[in-house]
């Protein structure tokens, strides 16, 4: 991929984070670069293409991460734990991809009526699959498995998404804090779902 193409992907994805996908124009994502709009165009054909990039880098990089994971030689309980906490860190080093995931579930309701690919399907079913074979789960079923990856999911992102918050309303001191300890207690709650009766 082009250096160009590269630096309009950085400044979308930073864009649609902040304004979600209604609230950006192409001509704002050009005017963050030395680029017109007609280059943004040129290289993407429209901004829904441009959209479904940012959107397919993310889910690629979730599930190149994903299968990082995999390979370490862990038994299926450590490996299912380590997916969601490496998640997790994740989530926190790239706040503008979580932001975007975020808006991504609460601005799609008119793309999702048309929508013909969904990106980051294959690391949720990933996530489930591993959900399912994991043998101390007790979950055989795919939707209650999904229900358990959208809950710890949600747990992580909600997490991420409202750290300025959280520092304005805590300070920053009691913020250290609580995200110090956050990761273990992470770690316990997903002990917790997983042991769980289902």
């Amino acid at each position: 991929m082009t250096e160009t193409r590269e630096r309009f992907i950085s400044a979308a994805t930073k864009a649609f984070a902040e304004r979600g996908f209604y609230g950006t124009s192409i001509a704002a994502i050009a005017d963050a670069l030395p680029y017109t709009k007609q280059a943004l165009l040129h290289h993407f054909g429209s901004k829904e293409k441009l959209y479904a990039e940012v959107l397919k880098r993310i889910s690629d990089r979730l599930m190149a991460e994903l299968e990082g994971v995999r390979e370490r030689a862990l038994d299926p309980r450590d490996r299912l734990e380590e997916t969601f906490v490496e998640f997790y860190r994740t989530t926190i080093e790239r706040p503008d991809d979580t932001q975007l995931l975020m808006r991504e579930l609460l601005d799609n309701k008119r793309r999702a009526e048309t929508s013909r690919t969904w990106y980051l399907k294959p690391f949720l079913e990933s996530l489930v699959d591993m959900v399912v074979e994991e043998p101390s789960t007790n979950t055989r079923s795919r939707h209650v498995a999904l229900a358990v990856v959208y809950q710890l999911l949600g747990a992580i992102n909600y997490f991420a998404v409202s750290e300025p918050t959280l520092k304005r309303m805590f300070g920053g001191e009691e913020f250290s804090k609580l995200r110090g300890n956050y990761e273990a207690e992470l770690r316990r709650l997903i002990a917790a779902r997983l042991d769980s009766e289902q």
